[in-house]
């Protein structure tokens, strides 16, 4: 299963957002190296990023309680379900909260790289 198959499988709302806040998490990034002889600038950018990268992080966590949510529903609705189609779930439930740990994992190393390259 590739980056794409994961992205539509993990529920195109939610993946499609935490998408557009690691593009986000991306280019402010990008704006702290750009103005980094400006050390206020550059702050001022780092701790933007580092709060859309907080942002991802709860942001995949609410997916992954929405798809839970909407499973348990739907294992109500039917009765019983196998253990296979439960774990299934439950793995797909989990894709929105990998992805947003992986954009906020990204913004700290890229901030502790900035921050150790400055001193």
């Amino acid at each position: 299963m590739n980056i794409i198959d994961i992205h539509f499988t993990g529920g195109i709302l939610f993946m499609g957002i935490l998408f557009l806040l690691l593009v986000a998490v991306v280019f402010t990034s990008v704006l702290v190296l750009k103005n980094k002889t400006d050390k206020g600038k550059a702050e001022k950018w780092l701790k933007i990023s580092q709060e859309i990268a907080l942002f991802a992080l709860v942001f995949g966590i609410l997916g992954q309680l929405v798809g839970l949510v909407g499973a348990f529903q739907a294992i109500e609705e039917v009765g019983e379900v196998s253990q296979a189609l439960l774990a299934g779930g439950l793995k797909v439930s989990s894709y929105t909260t990998l992805y947003g740990f992986f954009i906020f994992l990204l913004a700290k190393l890229f901030k502790i790289g900035f921050q150790f390259s400055q001193e």
